[in-house]
Order: C-alpha cells, then sequence, then structure tokens
C-alpha cells in the first residue's frame, strides 16, 4: 500500500476556522508535520473532498485528531459518475493518535468525500493533524 495524494490531488473543505488558510488551511492535511493542522468552523457536518488524478484502488483512510475535536459519527462517500453512494461508516476515538479505517474491501475511486457528521466538540469543530489516504494506483 501506498499514499494516493500526491501535488496533482484536489481537495477541497466544508471550512477553516476564522478564515484562516494560512493558519489552519487544507494544504496542512498531508504536509506530514507534526505540528500544522486544518482545523474546520464551528458546524455540522464537516468534510473534505478529495479528487484524485486517476481512479485508484482505496483500501485505508488514516487520521490523526486533535483529542476534543475529533469526528464522532463519520462515513466515507464515492462521488463517481455524478452519483454519491455511502461506502462506510465509521467511528473515531476521541485521541491524539493514527487511527486508521480499512475500507470493508479495496474500492476503485477518484473522488470521494470524508463527512463528518457530528464532532466531540461542543461546537462541531474538527481538528486534523494527519490525514493519509492509502491504497494501490491503477
Amino acid at each position: 500500500m501506498t499514499t494516493l495524494v500526491d501535488g496533482s490531488t484536489r481537495v477541497r473543505v466544508s471550512s477553516v476556522l476564522n478564515r484562516d488558510t494560512k493558519q489552519f488551511g487544507k494544504k496542512y492535511l498531508f504536509d506530514g508535520e507534526e505540528d500544522t493542522c486544518w482545523n474546520s468552523d464551528q458546524g455540522s457536518p464537516q468534510w473534505i473532498h478529495v479528487n484524485l488524478e486517476t481512479e485508484c484502488d482505496v483500501s485505508e483512510i488514516q487520521i490523526k485528531f486533535q483529542g476534543g475535536f475529533a469526528g464522532k459519527d463519520c462515513c466515507l462517500e464515492s462521488h463517481n459518475d455524478e452519483q454519491i453512494k455511502k461506502v462506510m461508516d465509521f467511528y473515531p476515538e476521541d485521541v491524539n493518535s493514527l487511527q486508521s479505517f480499512k475500507l470493508p474491501e479495496s474500492l476503485k475511486l477518484s473522488s470521494f468525500r470524508i463527512v463528518f457528521n457530528s464532532s466531540t466538540d461542543f461546537f462541531g469543530r474538527i481538528t486534523i493533524y494527519q490525514l493519509s489516504i492509502l491504497g494501490e494506483k491503477s
């Protein structure tokens, strides 16, 4: 398995805390730095939409939240061929460590959304220090 996100990957997020993209923007999801993060603004749901350059076999998602600002009720949706399909639900723990969520089976995806329907934060904010999309390039 390799990481599927590279420089050609397009990523959109639902919001950024106080619209401060210099400090909390989406670019920090995949930068590999321990002290940078994407921080959403308040409200639910929050989401991260990933568009890979080509269709890939996606098999696992890894997320490192900040405790107190973790997703509670989450899902992965595929957005291929103008159709939205729920792939799986997952329920992260409210901890600061890297968590892995394996897909029920490896799926060919090029466009998908990670949806955080609720958060452990009272205001619905999500803070992610690391996000990895693992699988095989087709």
